[in-house]
């Protein structure tokens, strides 16, 4: 119960604070009873129980990841990346290496690969990003202004960097990360900080592939908490950004706040817009390319497609936004459903018949 009023403290809302204390209480006791069960619970109680655990366990981490951003007056590196996966390992890794008193961690949990980020730092478009992802995006259970909350909260982490504080900016080779870097060079671009640029992926990749053993990275979440470790002990070995670079990401930063678009990628070293059907085609041929269950009329649960698109997919962009198309060709009728399109793991696809 202690833990659980740490995690609630976190919260903003006073007046909710003793219900989700409450009910908390409640799932924490479900999470016991569910990992003690002899036998597993009928299909169409196990996916619900199981996803509101995840929850649980993701809000009860909270108190800890918010704990690695405490600017302490003598922290020497401020490192700022994209996404909890890749933060939940960057805590293991600098706990591994003994330095989570002076090193800090600012998170952006921004996907910037997808909805719209036109006029992102003003209150208009913070509110239109939020709108679109209420509208589109199945898991984006949230208040009605949490992209204005967490850019709040972005802007006052960036304000108490020590000065002496070195800032390492994590990126790699997708538009999420790419268009994160952007945005975060426009925002210190004032400051007198020394800013580093390093590529964990790339560093990875050239310290642990062999010609019969090899991982390519799409995305830095996906690294391990021990390669990570390595990453972090080359970071020196980064790229420098001096007035003129920090300058042309800002402005680079500027023509992608223009545009209105929902898709982004990376491509030719550029952040590109692309049309939000952009993996429509590529949906398809993945969806013709599997073998649905026998005896189910042809029909493939959603998330099979999903999780094959991601697999093979040579860019960043989410299981969300792939969900997101599926139900879009199901609605523009070139795609059949059998299910309840509340999320993906509950009903089923294939291509319209006749």
């Amino acid at each position: 119960m202690l833990a659980i009023k740490k995690a609630v403290s976190t919260l903003r809302d006073e007046e909710v604070k003793p219900y989700l204390t409450q009910i908390l209480a409640g799932i924490g006791e479900l999470k016991e009873q569910y990992g003690q069960l002899d036998q597993p619970l009928e299909d169409h109680m196990a996916e619900p129980v199981a996803g509101l655990i995840e929850q649980y366990s993701s809000l009860m981490s909270l108190p800890e990841q918010r704990a690695f951003w405490d600017p302490a007056p003598d922290s020497n590196h401020i490192h700022i990346l994209s996404g909890d996966s890749f933060g939940g390992s960057m805590i293991h890794a600098l706990k591994g290496l003994g330095w989570t008193d002076t090193h800090k961690l600012i998170i952006l949990r921004e996907n910037y690969a997808i909805g719209p980020l036109g006029q992102l730092d003003t209150p208009e478009g913070r509110k239109l990003r939020n709108d679109w992802f209420r509208r589109h995006i199945h898991e984006y259970f949230t208040v009605s202004d949490e992209c204005e909350r967490e850019y709040r909260e972005l802007l006052d982490n960036l304000e108490q960097i020590p000065e002496q504080a070195k800032i390492v900016i994590w990126t790699s080779g997708n538009a999420c990360e790419q268009t994160g870097l952007r945005h975060i060079a426009h925002l210190l671009e004032n400051r007198p900080n020394e800013i580093i640029v390093c590529d964990a992926c790339t560093i990875c990749e050239e310290l642990f592939n062999r010609p019969d053993v090899f991982i390519n990275y799409y995305h830095s979440g996906e690294i391990p908490a021990d390669k990570l470790r390595e990453a972090l002990l080359r970071m020196d070995e980064g790229s420098r950004l001096d007035a003129a670079e920090i300058a042309r990401l800002s402005r680079e930063w500027q023509q992608i706040a223009e545009h209105s678009g929902a898709l982004r990628i990376w491509q030719d070293d550029a952040v590109l817009e692309v049309p939000a059907d952009y993996y429509d085609g590529y949906l398809l041929e993945k969806l013709d390319s599997l073998q649905p269950p026998p005896g189910d009329d042809g029909f493939l649960k959603s998330a099979r497609l999903v999780g094959e698109a991601l697999g093979y997919c040579e860019q960043y962009v989410g299981d969300a936004y792939f969900e997101h198309r599926v139900r879009e060709l199901v609605y523009s009728g070139v795609l059949e459903i059998k299910g309840v399109p509340a999320a993906m793991r509950f009903y089923s696809i294939r291509r319209k018949q006749g």
